[in-house]
């Protein structure tokens, strides 16, 4: 209790404390989009709950890992080598959700491009089956999230050695993303070129997982801002689009 009050009283803490916050935050963005994706493929009435439990999931096993931090530090020491090559559980842990993600993102946007291929998928009058259970989505989400976690943690660790400061950080992260989950998922879910753009950045946050994962450091700013200019850029084409929608519909009822 006292070394909690000496943390309050220090400015240093909680300059750390905003820091990691942030960071958290940033690293969240694409369990988010994994989850968006994901859930938006069950039926309406199951995609909240999926949502919830799938982050509720990423809470419990971030604040799990952080009980046995000693433990996930020693995940980066090296326990073999390729080619003169040192990899780490850390790095297979990495490469495994990067090559998870590159399937994932990859099926979803072949389904995307060419839905020929998955008419059985077609029932009734154009409308879609289920094409995932619930189970198989929790499955999918918490294979991600461990990845997901590992990484956060261990990035925690990295910025500051307090556990109450990781575990504060850890907690507001989560409950931002529980907050933004079901606005992210249907906004998402609206605009059909913007499931093509989340699926890029699934494509290319894999890429960097299995990149980090052999040790070649790809720093996270490059990243985020690309998929900013991205979303940037995709916006102004939806502004377009309305705004030609607009004066079509105005248009015509002038005529």
């Amino acid at each position: 209790m006292q070394d909690i009050m000496l943390l309050i009283q220090d400015p240093t803490a909680w300059v750390a404390l905003v820091t990691l916050v942030v960071m958290e935050v940033v690293l969240g963005i694409d369990n988010l989009i994994f989850i968006s994706i994901l859930t938006n493929k069950l039926p309406p009435e199951h995609r909240d709950k999926a949502r919830k439990i799938g982050i509720g999931l990423a809470l419990v096993m971030r604040l799990g890992l952080l009980g046995t931090v000693a433990w996930i530090v020693q995940l980066t020491n090296p326990v073999f080598e390729v080619f003169g090559h040192p990899f780490s559980w850390k790095d297979m842990i990495l490469i495994a959700g990067g090559l998870f993600l590159l399937y994932k993102a990859t099926k979803e946007i072949h389904h995307s491009v060419d839905p020929i291929d998955h008419k059985d998928d077609m029932v009734g009058a154009g409308e879609k089956v289920v094409q995932i259970t619930f189970a198989a989505a929790i499955t999918q989400i918490l294979i991600l999230d461990l990845v997901f976690s590992i990484d956060s943690i261990i990035t925690a660790v990295g910025m500051t050695p307090h556990l109450p400061i990781m575990i504060v950080a850890v907690v507001a992260a989560v409950t931002v993303m529980l907050l933004a989950a079901n606005p992210l998922a249907n906004f998402i879910e609206k605009n059909p070129t913007i499931v093509m753009l989340a699926l890029g950045f699934l494509l290319m946050i894999g890429a960097t997982l299995i990149a980090e994962g052999f040790g070649v450091h790809v720093p996270k700013g490059y990243i985020y801002a690309a998929m900013a200019f991205s979303a940037l850029v995709e916006i102004l084409n939806m502004v377009s689009r309305n705004a030609k929608k607009k004066k079509k519909s105005s248009d015509q009822t002038l005529h």
